[in-house]
This record gives C-alpha cells, structure tokens and sequence, in this order.
C-alpha cells in the first residue's frame, strides 16, 4: 500500500500466453481458463471472425495468423511468456505431414528467437515399443512434431493424451454415435485395444498448469484418466451410463483401417478424412506409463475424473445445450472463405443466384427463431427426402454430410457447423449466412434475412449462390436448378408457415 502522499505502486503486468488453435476444440476451452487463471491471452487465428461471437473474445487480442507463416508467427509471439500450439493439419491432404513438420519448425524458431520462456503442445499417446516409423501418419506426425518443439532450446512440456472425452469432442461424439444407433454391430478387432481415455476438464486442467512448470522441465508427460478399458468396455459403458440396453458387440479380424474409417462414417457424424486416423491410431494399445505431471500440477480431490463421471459430464452438456466447442469448430481443409458474396459487385467471375421472398403473417422476431433455428434436428424446412439424399451424397465421397447438426439448439454464431454447411455471419434479428463446405465443383452460400416490404409487413429472404469451377461447376448449377422450385421454394414457404404457426399457436 501506497504511503500518504506516494504515488500509487501499478499493478504487475500480467503474463501473456498465446494460444494458437483457438477455433478448435481444445484451444476454444483453453482460453476462458488461461483468462481465469490470470493470463493476458492472444490468440492467433487463420479466420479471426470465428471468434468474435465467443464470449471471452472482448478480453482477447486476436491476431490474423497462420502457422506456416514465419511473419504472423514472429509478430503473435512478441512479449509472450507461454505459447501453446495446438494445430495440426490432420486431414488437409496427403502431404499433411509436411505441413506439420514445417509449421512446428517455424513455430519453434519464432519462440526461441522472441524468447518466449515456455511451449506447451499437446500431442497424441504413442504405443511403446513400436517404432516411429511403423506407427500410422497421424501418431508418427505428432510425434514428430513433439520432437521438433522439444530441440526448440525453449522449455517445453508434451502432452501426450489418448481419447479426450468431452462434450463435442471427435472421440466422444464417435463413441456416442456408434453406441446409440447400433444395439448390434460388427466391429473391426481393434475393440479389443486397451485406451485409457481422460476428460477434457483434466487435459485443459494439466495444459494450464503446465505454463508454470519450473524452467528446468522440458520433456514428455502422459495424461490420463483412472480408468484403463478396450473401446468394447467403452461403449458397454457408455451404454449403461446413457440408460441403454446391453450392447452386442462382434470384433471380425477383416475390417481394415480404411474400411473402418467408411464404416464410422456411415453410422456417426464423423467424416471418413477424421476418421480414419482415429481408428488407425485405436490399432495400438495406448496407455500411460507414468504419471509424473502430478508432481508439478497436484491432482486435486475427484481428479482425474473417472471415465463414468466424463460421460455423466460430457452427456449432461449435450441435454442442455451448452456445448461450448465441438470437434467440428474446426475448418474442413479446402472449405471456401473468400471472396465474400457481396453486392453490388462480387470480384469472383459468374455468381448464378436463386431468390426467394416470402411475406409472413408473424413479427420479425418470431420469424427469426425459425431462421436461427434451421437445421439439426428441425431440418431444413423442404423436401427432407432431397437433402438427406444430398447428406448421403457428400458423406460418400468423403464429405461432411447432414450428421454434424448444431452445436445449440437455438443459438447459433459465426463459425459454427451447421450439417454440411458453416455459419459465416449472423446479425441477430435480420441475417444468416452460410457457407457450404459439402463437396461441389465450385463455391455456394445460402443467406436467409428478415427485414419489413414497403408496407412494413415481416418480409422473409432467401439467396442461394454459387460460383462455379469450371464446365462441371456450371453443369452442376443447370443440372440441378429444375429442382430447386421444390427445394429452395419449399423452403421459403415452409419457414414462412412454420414462423405463422408459432406466431399464431402464443396468441392462441
């Protein structure tokens, strides 16, 4: 305390921590909790947009970044203390492994050269006793990449986690699927592979201890749950934690990593590009084999949570619709973001259009429940046989599909998945816009509004558009614009009924 007449001591800075991966699953949780823990928290990002609906996003500085680039990387690290990378490019393509390799180079180049005093990276559980080389592309490029941070000459703590059960999470969400629509299945033999899952709440709990591990620690730790189980004992469990009957569970030897990554696919809203190097890596027993993290972040009372009490967790969050991120905040590599469908000129070449205007006997705030409501389990408002035929489609050419649905029933904010689409703008009360990420020779979007015609009636809009690729991009567009009276219209009609009967159904 100051003495009379002494200036005020300020307060000491707080530590900085930047957060690359801040979209994705784990980095989009790790941010509140850095902030609760007393950090100034950066985060760098390819699409700063996708943030700016987050809660905690005001209290944030956001950069526009990418980890493959050395001069966004050297100006998000300036002034940092603890820089966590929880990126990898997982599903961009064949050569993913390369764009690993090059971004952790870049990343820990920038960190040695800023003097950053600390890299937390959390990476996947690798089997012991296999060769790195032997093991499949997405372990053996974490492994990698735990490398290459760990030679930075900047202290580094690994993370090495197996299954992370949370809400929204890939495996949880894979595990969930796969329990509740199959009461009988054949699997392949890997559900006989013993994991040892662990709850998100740990893992952010150990990623946020570890930005004050001594300066002298800088190795690998694995982290995990109390419970060690084969993916047969996980769903069993699952099952009876969600009040299901027993489930029949057949292993057959002839179910292949690629076959299995259709298989999980076609049941769960996974995609085959996810998949796939999910089930490859449930090949290995993946275990810890020591538990030494909890000699510098204390595991406190209750913790680590017990697999049975994740799923309680995890299933509680999904009932009340307070799923804070899902696997699927993620981009799917290739997606379009730019150019913007703007009017009046739109730099992007042929943008073929399908507009749609409805007058709707409701107010405008009741017509935008239904708009913000569109998709997941309330559809699509039209020809529901069509875009299931579309989902089905997408997903068997290694699309998205229609199983991601929503991540909140009512509520919707930019960056969302919405089924195969992604939520790129949302003025509350007037405008939605999505962007299509489902496979097509070209660029689409599909804007609903809600403003008032000149009589100053509730007044709904639609637009689709679409920037074709090509001959085949405009061979799409012609091919299927003689159905699209019956989906597109339909569904201008049907949002402007549905809005009416509530509307009508409150005054009753």
């Amino acid at each position: 305390m100051a003495g009379k007449g002494e200036a005020p001591v300020p307060p000491a800075p707080r530590p900085r921590a930047l957060v690359t991966g801040a979209t994705g699953y784990i980095g989009g949780r790790l941010v509140p909790e850095l902030l609760e823990a007393g950090y100034a928290v950066r985060a760098l990002a390819r699409t700063p947009e996708k943030l700016r609906d987050h809660p905690w996003v005001n209290r944030t500085e956001v950069l526009r970044g990418d980890v493959t680039d050395a001069d966004s990387v050297r100006t998000a690290m300036d002034g940092v203390e603890v820089a966590y990378y929880l990126v990898h490019a997982l599903g961009s393509g064949r050569r993913f492994e390369d764009t690993d390799r090059r971004a952790a180079e870049i990343f820990a180049r920038q960190a040695r050269a800023a003097g950053v005093r600390r890299i937390v990276y959390l990476g996947g559980l690798s089997p012991q006793g296999i060769p790195e080389r032997d093991l499949s592309p997405h372990l053996r490029s974490r492994a990698e990449v735990a490398g290459i941070l760990l030679a930075s000459g900047v202290p580094t703590a690994v993370l090495r986690a197996a299954v992370i059960i949370g809400s929204g999470s890939a495996s949880f969400e894979m595990l969930r699927y796969l329990t509740e629509r199959l009461p009988v299945m054949v699997t392949p033999s890997w559900v006989r592979t013993r994991i040892q899952p662990i709850a998100v709440r740990d893992v952010l709990r150990y990623l946020v201890g570890c930005a004050r591990l001594p300066d002298d620690v800088s190795r690998t730790f694995d982290i995990g749950g109390p419970d060690i189980l084969t993916y047969r004992d996980m769903m069993q469990r699952y099952a009876r934690v969600a009040g299901l009957p027993e489930r029949l569970i057949l292993a057959v030897p002839m179910l292949t990593p690629r076959l299995s990554s259709l298989w999980i696919g076609l049941v769960t809203p996974v995609p085959p590009g996810l998949a796939r190097p999910l089930a490859e890596s449930l090949r290995y027993e993946v275990v810890c084999h020591e538990h030494d993290i909890a000699r510098h972040v204390p595991d406190p009372p209750g913790h680590p949570i017990a697999f049975d009490d994740a799923l309680e967790l995890a299933l509680r969050r999904v009932r009340d619709a307070e799923v804070t991120t899902r696997w699927s905040n993620a981009a799917v590599p290739g997606a379009p973001s730019d150019p913007l469908p703007t009017d009046p000129d739109w730099a992007g070449g042929s943008l073929y259009t399908d507009r749609r205007e409805r007058t709707v006997d409701a107010p405008p705030e009741v017509l935008w429940r239904v708009v913000e409501g569109i998709g997941g389990d309330n559809g699509w408002y039209s020809f529901p046989l069509a875009w299931a035929v579309r989902g089905w489609l997408d997903r068997l050419v290694g699309g998205v599909g229609l199983r991601r649905g929503r991540r909140d029933a009512g509520r919707l904010r930019v960056g969302d998945s919405l089924d195969f689409w992604r939520v790129e703008e949302v003025v509350p009360g007037r405008l939605l816009r999505l962007r299509a990420e489902m496979r097509l020779p070209g660029l689409a979007w599909l804007e609903l509004t809600v403003g008032h015609d000149a009589q100053g009636r509730t007044l709904y809009g639609q637009r689709a558009l679409f920037h074709p690729h090509g001959l085949t991009g405009h061979a799409y567009w012609w091919s299927i614009s003689p159905f699209h009276a019956a989906v597109f219209g339909g569904m201008a009609r049907n949002i402007a009924a549905a809005a009416a009967a509530e509307h009508h159904a409150r005054q009753a």
